[in-house]
């Protein structure tokens, strides 16, 4: 990495990120500045992207360790490319569409179970006599997918 580059304030100040959380993604691995004569961080313009991905990617919910994996199938050293970034989006958008049916099956299930009101009877996504969904697991086994016939 040329020992030229932006300084963390201005990287800092382009991502929205605070400085500290500047050092902390580097600590995670996310980015990896140079050094200047100085012995302070250089950081190439790609890095602002980098950043401001990693940035994003956590308000979706995604783990560090999941951006890392991510941002590791990225060169080192020059811009990302366009195909670069749309095989990530790609990755991520499949996870993403994952997720958003996830949610809204239980979101079907939770305005069903709320709106009956009863929670007993046969057609109730929480029923569950003698506690047989006990067997599957714990938490709401029928609202994270598990059916009454699999408790059998």
């Amino acid at each position: 990495m040329a020992t030229r580059g932006l300084g963390i304030g201005v990287v800092a100040e382009r991502t929205g990120l605070a400085v500290s959380a500047v050092r902390y993604y580097e600590d995670q691995g996310l980015v990896h500045p140079g050094r200047n004569a100085g012995g302070q961080r250089a950081f190439e313009r790609s890095d602002i992207r980098r950043l401001s991905f990693v940035r994003i990617a956590q308000g979706l919910g995604f783990s560090i360790a999941e951006i890392r994996a991510a941002l590791a199938e990225l060169p080192e050293g020059r811009t990302p490319t366009k195909s670069d970034w749309e095989r990530i989006s790609n990755d991520f958008g499949r996870i993403l569409d994952a997720r958003i049916a996830q949610m809204q099956a239980l979101r079907r299930n939770l305005d069903g179970c709320i709106g009956c009101g009863c929670l007993s009877l046969e057609r109730c996504k929480l029923y569950n006599p003698e506690d047989r969904a006990a067997k599957l697991g714990q938490g709401p086994r029928f609202l994270l997918g598990d059916t009454p016939s699999d408790a059998e």
